[in-house]
């Protein structure tokens, strides 16, 4: 009985990180987006040279950057976009979706 509360909190624990993991920080994508991508996309990422992202769906921008990390040929800004993504992680994608999908 003690081995399966254990592992059941464990797994508990588990799906909780990995949930609030994809979910982002917007905090910490705040930082990331003003020294990597306000450049471009402006500094309330009202878009400029790259397009508008203020608004858009979390799910879509994480998606976009995963293409862009993948080397997926997107447009015309592949060219620019790939080598910015690929300097990314994981969970800095995401922090930045959340950051985001706020504005």
């Amino acid at each position: 009985m003690k081995k399966n509360l254990i592992a059941l909190l464990s797994i508990s624990l588990i799906a909780m990180a990995t949930t609030t993991m994809a979910a982002g920080d917007p905090i910490a994508g705040k930082y990331k987006f003003k020294v990597t991508c306000v450049g471009c996309h402006g500094s309330n990422a009202e878009g400029m040279v790259g397009p508008k992202l203020a608004g858009q769906p979390a799910k879509e921008i994480v998606r976009k950057l995963t293409e862009y990390r993948a080397g997926k040929q997107r447009g015309p800004m592949t060219s620019m976009m790939a080598p910015m993504a690929q300097g990314l992680t994981e969970t800095e994608v995401h922090n930045l979706a959340a950051y985001v999908s706020g504005l």
